[in-house]
């Protein structure tokens, strides 16, 4: 056997090294490129299209870009930029063939071609003909319309002049392929969230999205850009103040824009982006953003006389209680921290947007002394109630997480030692309870019965959340603290389940439990720990044969196949009718069992929609109601 031979006995030699060139190299590990090939994959395809687009607004050479979901599910993007290059490169191929089929090629690098991007660092296009079954790319361009086409990231038609035009653009057409991705149906909603997105963030661009499938249409244009972003997140919240404090200035090359907008809630929202990317983990642009702010409020308060010598600074989570902001930066070359870009990592910003943050605040308060003294009220009332709260904290913090006796008396714990093996039923009331505590496997399952419904959190602060004591159960029960304090490492349960019955009670309640998990324990639902559990709705008996039913659908599907003689139909009104095997034969063995993870797919859509069913707003609360009342289901009057 030479070398090159696949090595015997476990030897590792050169012939079990593989070298993947340009695109199979995407092929074959995906989730390097793109994340995932679940759904979210699937749609970051149509972002790295729309981002080249973008891409041109940024340059001032495209204001409109135009998406459509075809019957078939692929995807066609049309943008009237300057359309890509066609001139032969020097590699000896046209310049759009090497941009669609090489990786980190692209007018990104060099620095003419763009002056800030959003995308993968040129990755993107090229990722997406990698993955899709078919990329067609049309090019209008210096008069002329050329067309390239591509299957599985090879080019099976070369560059070729299909007419004439006095139009500008590049239109990009694909369809995933379904051997890479695991789902391959588009979801309008999702899609349109990200456009809706971009075009606040980039005022004046209009972003349309049609979907070919249901006729649905919708047009995104904003002449106020962020300033609009704020209000549409407010808009179900009494504001502070009447518009959004709004700011833009550069400083060398990098461009800062902020809007910001109190509320009278307890929460803060702030969102930070640059070059159109979503920076989640936030970075060095949101440091200098709080500390100008903190720093701004604390000057005026003290030069006002509101704060006086003997008073203690007001702190940064004081003045950031109530906050709705948008934090938007072009950058030249923003260095992102990690592979999904969800942290900036530029030192030199830092300072950058504390000068900027200070300057526009600082003359914002001159003239508006009113508006800056309800601010400083409101972050003057967060203090007191800070103080309550850490002395409530102190109630719920354990002080070892192996101390049994420091945990709730009514928590049924389990035995395992292992976190992530252990699992807790958070039960709606006490008979469910117990036959819960009956039913379970007392090894890996935990149950916390809660009694009634617990406080809605959007209408308190920290300090009455923390005195309740259904709410002060569960924070000591999964031992990871609450808010700013929260570590997921400390948690004592790698899977949190709300159990509540099928009925309007059943779901206020798991509400209620998934607002307080969403404002205070988001990290749980991010890491995918949250879920409900799904009870059944029926009991059918036919003779000895016996069948649990989740939906009105199977309940349909089996009468309709086995007729209606002789047949008992159980309606579960609630937990407590099922006795303690029952409970765990439908919903509590993980051999059997259907529970449903809570995703936190969009932060900004759960907010609106937790701040509507929540909040103090009659009036949204009744039209979403309305506007969703035909996807109701198990409703039970």
């Amino acid at each position: 056997m030479n070398n090159n031979d696949i090595a015997v006995n476990g030897n590792y030699g050169a012939g079990q090294i593989q070298v993947l060139e340009g695109l199979d190299a995407v092929r074959k590990r995906p989730g390097m490129y793109i994340g995932s090939t679940s759904s979210r994959g699937l749609h970051h395809l149509v972002y790295e299209v729309v981002d080249n687009s973008i891409d041109e607004a940024l340059a001032g050479v495209c204001d409109n870009v135009e998406v459509f979901i075809r019957k078939d599910n692929s995807i066609t993007v049309i943008d009237n930029g300057r359309g890509i290059p066609v001139d032969m490169h020097e590699v000896g191929k046209p310049a759009v063939e090497v941009v669609l089929t090489v990786l980190h090629a692209g007018g990104k690098f060099g620095g003419d071609g763009y002056k800030v991007s959003g995308g993968l660092h040129g990755v993107g296009v090229s990722v997406v003909n990698a993955l899709s079954v078919w990329l067609e790319a049309e090019i209008k361009r210096d008069g002329k319309v050329h067309r390239i086409r591509f299957e599985r990231g090879k080019t099976v038609e070369s560059l070729q002049t299909i007419g004439n035009t006095k139009e500008t653009g590049t239109k990009i057409s694909f369809k995933p392929d379904p051997e890479i991705f695991e789902e391959t149906e588009f979801v309008f909603d999702i899609l349109r969230t990200r456009l809706r997105e971009l075009a606040y963030l980039n005022k004046g661009i209009t972003i349309t999205l049609t979907d070919e499938r249901s006729g649905e249409k919708q047009e995104y244009h904003y002449e106020g850009g962020i300033v609009s972003f704020v209000e549409q997140l407010n808009k179900n919240k009494d504001t502070l103040h009447n518009k959004p404090i709004y700011f833009e200035a550069a400083k060398d090359t990098t461009v800062v824009e902020i809007a910001m907008q109190y509320n009278d809630s307890y929460v803060e929202n702030i969102f930070s982006f640059v070059n159109n990317i979503n920076t989640q983990e936030g970075g060095t642009h949101l440091s200098g953003f709080k500390t100008a702010l903190t720093r701004s409020i604390n000057d005026f308060a003290r030069k006002q006389n509101i704060l006086k010598d003997g008073n203690e600074n007001l702190t940064g989570e004081d003045v950031r209680e109530g906050l709705t902001a948008i934090i938007s930066l072009k950058i030249r070359e923003p260095q992102f921290e990690g592979q999904t870009k969800t942290k900036l990592g530029n030192s030199e910003v830092r300072g950058i947007v504390d000068t900027i943050v200070s300057d526009g605040l600082n003359e914002y308060f001159e003239e508006n002394p009113q508006v800056i003294k309800k601010i400083i009220e409101k972050a003057i009332m967060a203090s007191r109630a800070r103080d309550a709260a850490r002395k409530a904290r102190e109630l719920t913090r354990r002080k070892n997480a192996l101390e049994i006796s420091s945990l709730p008396g009514k928590l049924a714990d389990c035995s395992v030692k292992d976190a992530m093996q252990a699992e807790i039923y958070l039960v709606e009331g006490d008979s469910a309870g117990g036959s819960a505590k009956q039913g379970r496997d007392r090894r890996f399952q935990a149950i916390l019965p809660l009694r009634g419904k617990i406080l809605n959190v959007e209408k308190s602060r920290l300090d009455k959340i923390l005195n309740n004591e259904e709410i002060r159960a569960m924070i000591t029960a999964f031992g990871s603290g609450i808010g700013d304090e929260f570590d997921l490492e400390k948690s004592r349960y790698g899977k949190i389940i709300i159990m509540t019955d099928a009925d309007v009670d059943g779901a206020h309640i798991r509400t209620l439990l998934l607002t307080f998990f969403y404002r205070y324990m988001q990290p749980l639902i991010q890491a995918g720990r949250v879920y409900i559990a799904q009870p059944p709705l029926y009991q059918v008996k036919k003779g000895k044969e016996q069948h649990y039913l989740y939906s009105d659908n199977e309940l349909d599907k089996l009468l309709n196949n086995i007729g209606r003689d002789n047949i008992n139909v159980q309606r579960y009104k609630g937990l407590g009718e099922m006795n303690p095997e029952q409970l765990w034969e439908t919903t509590m063995n993980p051999e059997a069992r259907t529970i449903l993870q809570v995703s936190l797919e969009d932060a900004m859509n759960a907010d609106e929609i937790f701040s509507i069913l929540m909040g103090d707003k009659v009036e949204p609360r009744r039209k979403f109601i309305e506007d969703h009342a035909k996807d109701v289901r198990n409703l039970d009057i």
